[in-house]
């Protein structure tokens, strides 16, 4: 039986070569059919035209589609274009201008403008809100309109905002930053103290900054519009740094001083009235500061103290007030002479008089016991002789008729009223006895005033005293000035008066008007009066028609 013999794969393709030249071919015997070779190529080519197809297709729906929005897109660019509107999703200062003309944009821009538009001052910690037109910013609304038009579709789907077209006057701008200064400074720290319970420690000092006004004044000429469009503006500051950082030498002096209670007195001249306050341990030692010159008082903390302690006067008399520098430099020599209490002056404000029915020029001076032509200095503007109910004139502070430091402990009381004197000391009388004032055509101011100086022998003239042969003199002893009647007259206390005729003026009597304006004692009273008298002395002269001002005052009217 023959049976196939093994051929090689030399043989196989040789065979397979002829069976294809006669145009036959052996089939495999396979488990599974697949296409033939002629199939597949058919269909890969066929899936080729599909795919060639729907690109074309696409394409060509693609084409026409784009074309369509392109055409749409530019209707709409130029009915937005013919109607002169603004494209839409474009802002300026946070208000929407899309669809909006020139003039409706300017207007709404405007009105954010003036009505809620503000911008942050901040140092990096603190903020300040501020509206444009105290930085000097002025909104140029019809520009910044035209700028968000020529934006175009810029908007246009993620929006676009258009930085303002602003103007700024720079001398407005430097003006507010110079108001700003007290509110945004922080003072340098200078070494001071504190109380840990009953441990007294020192506190390192700490740098502090001031505004810098030049530098931010410039970064805002430079960069204003963007400063508007981000609302917000950093100030720029100049480092301050300590005197003193180090509180450990000063430690020991500080603490004996801050060890024992410290008290203020405070006197006011006029009333008589002294308040004494004792200051807590704890805010007396907040005040104390390390110095190159040694320990001195920290201004700020001090100054604050000084602010609810007038503000305790003003319940009564708003015109009464400390004067801060005053008070530091007082406080500060009694903490460098280690003093425990220190007197502080209470001091007056100009204030106003309303005319009434029947006042004069000079009346108006003897019933505020401010002499005349102070009241006339007040009021350059106005006619003294000629005034109207209603009229209002200015007065100037009652202190200027006390320029010197007033000796509290010493008053000097006269009624003109019943000619007579008495003085105290530490509330207690010490001298009473009659006087001499001013006749009616010169009479004694009444008011608050004080000795202002001592002359052992004065001398002095009147018109009274002038005939042919000129003006004569007199000679006054023992004498004391208290106020200026006009400029460069003086008027005051004094002994006997000498006239030219060598004949004393009264006679020598006192009890009765006599003098041109001053004072007359005997002189033995008027040695006594000027030996006791420093010049500082308060003396208070009252009337019907000046009341009396102190509790002294008071009590000397009715003796």
């Amino acid at each position: 039986m023959e049976t196939d013999k093994p051929t090689s794969s030399k043989t196989r393709n040789a065979r397979q070569r002829h069976l294809m030249r006669q145009g036959r071919t052996r089939q495999p015997h396979v488990r599974h059919a697949v296409p033939m070779a002629s199939e597949t190529s058919t269909a890969i080519d066929n899936q080729r035209v599909i795919v060639v197809w729907l690109k074309r297709s696409f394409s060509r729906f693609g084409a026409v589609t784009a074309l369509s929005l392109m055409v749409l897109l530019i209707v709409l660019i130029g009915l937005q274009l013919l109607s002169g509107r603004i494209f839409p999703n474009v802002w300026s200062l946070g208000v929407s201008l899309g669809n909006m003309s020139l003039e409706d944009a300017s207007t709404r821009l405007l009105e954010a403008w003036h009505r809620e538009f503000q911008i942050e001052l901040t140092d990096g910690e603190r903020a300040w809100m501020v509206a444009p037109s105290q930085l000097g910013l002025r909104l140029d609304a019809r520009r910044t309109a035209e700028a968000a038009r020529a934006a175009g579709l810029s908007g246009i789907p993620l929006g676009y905002s258009v930085e303002p077209v602003v103007n700024l006057d720079s001398e407005i701008a430097q003006a507010y930053f110079e108001s700003l200064t007290d509110e945004v400074n922080i003072p340098s720290y200078n070494a001071g103290f504190a109380w840990q319970g009953e441990q007294f420690v020192g506190v390192p000092g700490r740098e502090g900054r001031a505004l810098n006004i030049s530098d931010t004044l410039s970064n805002l000429l430079e960069d204003s519009g963007s400063v508007v469009s981000r609302q917000r503006l950093e100030l720029i500051f100049n480092p301050l740094l300590p005197e003193v950082v180090d509180p450990a030498p000063y430690l020991e002096e500080a603490h004996l001083l801050a060890g024992q209670p410290f008290t203020i007195a405070a006197y006011d001249p006029f009333t008589n009235e002294m308040q004494n306050w004792a200051v807590h341990r704890e805010d007396f030692t907040s005040w104390l500061e390390a110095t190159p010159n040694g320990l001195g008082i920290r201004e700020v903390d001090f100054s604050s103290f000084l602010e609810t302690q007038s503000a305790a006067l003003n319940l009564d008399d708003t015109s009464r007030y400390f004067d801060s520098e005053e008070s530091l430099g007082r406080i500060t020599a009694a903490v460098r002479s280690a003093q425990s209490s220190v007197p502080l002056r209470i001091r007056y404000y100009p204030t106003t008089y309303t005319v009434v029915s029947g006042d004069t020029g000079y009346r108006i001076a003897r019933k505020t016991g401010i002499p005349f032509y102070l009241i006339e200095q007040a009021n350059p503007q106005v006619d003294l002789s000629v005034l109207s109910p209603g009229d209002e004139l200015n007065l100037p502070s009652r202190d200027i008729v006390l320029p010197l430091e007033p000796i509290s402990s010493k008053r000097i009381v006269i009624n003109l009223d019943t000619q007579w004197l008495v003085a105290y000391e530490n509330g207690q009388e010490v001298f009473s006895w009659a006087i001499s004032s001013g006749i009616e055509r010169a009479p004694t101011s009444p008011g608050v005033f004080q000795v202002l100086s001592h002359e052992r022998i004065a001398y002095g003239s009147s018109y009274l005293l002038c005939d042919d042969s000129g003006c004569g003199q007199w000679e006054m002893e023992w004498f004391m000035g208290l106020y200026e009647a006009v400029p460069g007259l003086m008027n005051g206390f004094h002994g006997a008066v000498l006239l030219p005729d060598s004949t004393y003026l009264g006679g020598g009597n006192v009890g009765t008007p006599y003098t041109l304006g001053c004072v007359m004692s005997r002189s033995e009273d008027a040695q006594r009066l000027y030996e006791w008298a420093e010049d500082g002395t308060i003396v208070e002269i009252i009337s019907s028609e000046f009341a009396p001002q102190s509790d002294l005052g008071r009590l000397a009217l009715g003796s």
